[in-house]
């Protein structure tokens, strides 16, 4: 796997988390799985197309969930975390998708990502096939954030 194709969304992630959150990032070992499935309850999902194909999800545990919606939202109940985190956590994805495609045009990478969506693994099943990927883990102050990223270049 290229590293002008994985590295955007590391950057990209370092920024949401510097800009919304005030907080860095700090980029673990990288591994090789064999799936890009989450390994933890809350993931998002990112589909790539184009010049390759593939998947990017991002997961944390809920407890980190829980962290950055706080200190996103400071005065949010309880119960209005429960009802509000997942567009919290989508918006995050959405600011992580943008800024990576932003470093793909600038790299005249022909990519396309779908909208990113959130899954709570804890209320929904998820299939994902399997596939070599790539996987980080980005440290916060807050907790872990999951990388997963698994492309393939198209066949002709």
């Amino acid at each position: 796997m290229k590293a002008e194709l994985v590295n955007p969304f590391l950057e990209a992630a370092g920024l949401v988390f510097r800009q919304m959150l005030q907080m860095e990032l700090v980029r673990g070992k990288t591994t090789i799985k064999k799936s890009p499935a989450p390994g933890y309850e809350v993931a998002i999902l990112i589909g790539i197309t184009g010049e390759v194909t593939g998947r990017v999800v991002y997961s944390m545990n809920m407890d980190t969930v829980r962290k950055v919606v706080q200190k996103l939202m400071p005065d949010v109940s309880p119960q209005d975390l429960e009802k509000e985190y997942k567009d919290v956590i989508g918006e995050i994805g959405n600011m992580i998708t943008g800024n990576a495609l932003n470093v793909f045009l600038k790299n005249d990478k022909d990519l396309d990502v779908t909208v990113p969506r959130v899954v709570d693994l804890r209320k929904q099943k998820l299939d994902m096939s399997d596939g070599v990927t790539l996987g980080l883990n980005l440290y916060s102050p807050i907790g872990l954030v999951e990388v997963n990223i698994s492309m393939d270049e198209p066949s002709q």
